[in-house]
């Protein structure tokens, strides 16, 4: 790679390396390097200190993690500027918020550029300049000198390596696809070969190496590759070649000599006129039965609000170049009855018309009421067949399942959904590759999609005052015209969720002639008010139900925590009140909070303490009760006795 002119320059697309005006900078030991890659993967972004130990040490965490990420950035801030004193912040390796960010010019990083350059030629192809195409995608593969990540440990490279190679060899399919457009199979016939050495179980590959074969006059060769197509299949996964291969197959059988021109045709042709057209049918390598899933639930009537998150993502997801040709991931989380599923189907239905070739959706119920959560196999299962891909031909292990998966949506745009997700390895075999879009729900923040799969987080609060009220009318009819009281205390009762104002609005609506003031005395009562926001037998609105299922999702000591801190649940939360209440160490009863932090079962106040929402709150002081008297009565009294010795 060039080594003048730009002060920073660096290599991921390889051995990891770092370049500082045209010399080459010793980037030290494994696990430094794994830090530096890290945090030039994600240049101008700040990284939090949790997030790069998740990422270099996974779930093998030592005590001293914290101390060695300090360790490794002191030492790239010496080797990336060692003219900077150490009193001096540098410009290079900042912190901040936290965290720490890379600050250098994204395309001086070579995946970043070649993620650019990918995404030029994909529109130079789909605006007809095929030289152009090719040219482009020459210089994006030139970039790569061998395994991305090289020599670097951790979660994060290896999922880097993996999901690279896909990009690379996605461009390699594309470029191949071109070469045989602009009738130079010879070239592409090289380049594919190592493809398919590479990745022997991609069938795109295999499907343009035996059209370039055919094309060169090597029939028999052609026809070689497909044999050993069919029984690596069979003996890796249980399943037949595609469809696609099965008929190109066939073709070859019953084709021609080859012409003058190197090419081989087929007595319909129809091998030599597909490969040679510059877009689709057979540049993409799917089940030509796949049909166009369209599964999306209808959204709720009413739905109000959220306008700068529904703008900010439509914007991100629609920005093509951002992704380049890696798949886009939305994690919407929140606490039970925000309205994270309703929120993220308006999200997925005006998306929809950017992802012609269809949208799924899945409910993976993570905290369901009616039984255990699917499972990722359970959940790819029901997607293949809704692709309409037979069970004869879906393997049996979820490895399996997801590479057939990924095969089947390659180089399609499908929006898929998945709902009520209770962790990252269930939701990650479920991320196609390339240009689809992966939107999904949760109450639970998985910051690890964000650190190794360059996931967007968004955390979902309840609505404000004013869009509250909104929802609050709209679902009541003409109960709450002309009276702005009663509707605003309705809004403080709810606590903004949009779940429990559809209950009060369709209490209101049911019961005309009841007063209203009756009926907002019959919500403001705080005993048995979850019980009350309920509709009927349905679990699924009933408020009290849906943080039973969070409550039983703790682990133990989480949940008798929980309990504790229902005993004085109107007031602001501490990690020395919560270490006295439950008898623990500081540490421990931060890590704690924390957890119930990510939740959702407390909000973090900002200033190191914590909080309940209003409905929260009435649940914390229920889950109390369950508590034994003794280990209350004592909880109080620890609590009381350490208040004493401070006063």
């Amino acid at each position: 790679m060039p080594m003048t002119g730009e002060p920073l320059k660096v290599q991921l697309l390889g051995p990891v390396r770092a370049w500082r005006h045209g010399r080459e900078v010793v980037l030290g030991p494994p696990k430094q390097r794994a830090v530096f890659a890290l945090l030039a993967g994600r240049a101008n972004d700040v990284v939090s200190v949790d997030h790069i130990i998740d990422a270099v040490w996974g779930g093998d965490i030592p005590q001293t993690a914290a101390n060695g990420v300090h360790t490794y950035v002191a030492g790239l801030r010496r080797i990336l500027e060692p003219e900077r004193s150490k009193r001096e912040s540098g410009d290079l390796l900042i912190s901040t918020a936290g965290g720490y960010a890379l600050q250098t010019d994204p395309e001086a990083v070579d995946a970043a550029l070649f993620a650019r350059r990918h995404a030029q030629a994909r529109r130079a192809r789909a605006e007809g300049r095929l030289q152009e195409a090719l040219d482009t995608a020459e210089s994006a593969l030139s970039l790569w000198h061998g395994e991305a990540h090289s020599g670097v440990p951790g979660p994060f490279a290896a999922l880097e390596r993996t999901r690279l190679q896909d990009l690379r060899l996605t461009a390699v399919e594309e470029w191949a696809a071109d070469m045989l457009a602009a009738d130079r199979p010879v070239e592409a016939v090289t380049v594919l070969l190592g493809a398919v050495a590479e990745e022997p179980l991609r069938e795109k590959l295999r499907w343009l190496l035996m059209t370039a074969l055919y094309r060169c006059g090597r029939q028999a060769h052609a026809l070689e590759v497909y044999t050993e197509t069919r029984r690596l299949l069979r003996h890796e996964l249980g399943i037949d070649p595609s469809a696609e291969l099965r008929t190109l197959h066939q073709q070859i059988l019953t084709g021609g000599p080859a012409t003058s021109g190197g090419t081989a045709r087929t007595s319909t042709a129809t091998v030599d006129d597909r490969a040679s057209a510059p877009e689709p049918a057979m540049t993409r390598m799917v089940l030509t039965e796949t049909p166009r899933p369209a599964q999306l639930p209808p959204v709720a009537r009413g739905f109000v609000g959220r306008t700068r998150e529904l703008a900010q993502l439509a914007r991100l997801l629609t920005e093509n170049d951002r992704w380049g040709a890696s798949t886009p991931i939305v994690v919407i989380d929140g606490p039970a009855g925000v309205g994270k599923s309703a929120f993220t189907l308006e999200l997925a239905h005006r998306l929809s018309k950017h992802f012609p070739d269809g949208q799924l959706y899945v409910d993976l119920r993570g905290t369901s009421m009616e039984g255990r959560s699917l499972s990722a196999s359970e959940a790819l299962l029901q997607v293949l067949r809704s692709l309409g891909v037979d069970d004869a031909r879906i393997p049996v292990d979820a490895a399996s399942r997801a590479t057939l998966y990924r095969s089947l949506l390659h180089g399609k745009r499908v929006l898929v959904m998945l709902d009520d997700v209770l962790s990252a390895d269930q939701l990650r075999p479920l991320i196609p590759g390339g240009s689809s879009c992966v939107l999904s729900t949760g109450r639970q923040r998985l910051g690890g999609l964000a650190v190794r799969d360059g996931a967007h987080l968004l955390r979902l609060d309840p609505l404000g005052t004013q869009d509250a009220l909104v929802l609050l009318r709209c679902l009541s009819g003409d109960r709450l015209r002309r009276q702005e009281a009663v509707a605003r205390r309705l809004v403080g009762l709810s606590g903004g969720r949009p779940l429990a104002l559809r209950m009060m609005a369709e209490t209101l609506a049911a019961n005309p002639d009841v007063p209203l003031t009756a009926l907002v005395e019959h919500f403001a009562e705080e005993h048995g008010r979850l019980d009350r926001l309920a509709s009927g037998g349905d679990a699924s609105t009933s408020l009290h139900a849906l943080f039973e299922t969070s409550y039983q999702a703790l682990p133990a000591e989480a949940a008798r925590t929980f309990r504790l801190l229902g005993l004085f649940s109107d007031e602001l939360i501490t990690v020395s009140a919560t270490a006295e209440l439950t008898g623990t160490t500081e540490p421990e009863a931060a890590g704690t909070l924390r957890l119930l932090a990510r939740r959702h079962l407390l909000v973090e106040t900002g200033r190191g303490a914590y909080r309940f929402h209003e409905l929260m709150r009435l649940y914390a002081a229920e889950c109390a009760e369950r508590e034994p008297l003794t280990h209350r009565s004592a909880a109080v009294a620890r609590l009381l006795q350490a208040t004493a010795s401070v006063a």
